[in-house]
């Protein structure tokens, strides 16, 4: 058996990557947009979860408050929008987020409340980012 100080290493492990798979890269276009107060990293072919979306099940939404949009020709970034800019989501499902419970308590008076959370949520899949009527990919 080897024994290892603690400033060597006994095994030849390969270093973890910086790049993750949430990470934007060079080659794969995103857009980052507005929806329901909140700011939005999307690509082609991901989902995400949204505040609840006022729209049917396998139906397709329209973005049209783009920020900024990454593509191979460079980045296009708006003031405060980018102009004919667009992303279509389609509605996969209508979800609930994870349960919040909110405690509150006041020492010494006898004084307690709980209470409990649940977001309501739709889940959209990203279908395509155009500029201009061209897809951007």
């Amino acid at each position: 058996m080897v024994a290892s100080s603690p400033g060597t290493s006994a095994s030849l492990a390969a270093p973890a990557s910086p790049m993750t798979d949430s990470a934007p890269t060079p080659g794969n276009p995103y857009a980052i947009v507005e929806a329901s107060g909140q700011q939005f990293w999307l690509q082609p072919n991901r989902y995400l979860d949204l505040d609840r979306l006022d729209a049917d099940v396998d139906s397709t939404v329209t973005l049209d408050t783009v920020l900024l949009v990454k593509d191979a020709s460079g980045t296009t970034l708006g003031r405060p929008y980018v102009e004919q800019a667009k992303v279509e989501l389609k509605v996969l499902a209508h979800r609930r987020g994870p349960k919040i419970l909110v405690y509150k308590m006041r020492p010494k008076k006898k004084t307690r409340r709980k209470n409990g959370h649940r977001q309501e949520l739709t889940r959209v899949m990203v279908q395509s980012i155009t500029v201009a009527g061209k897809p951007v990919s």
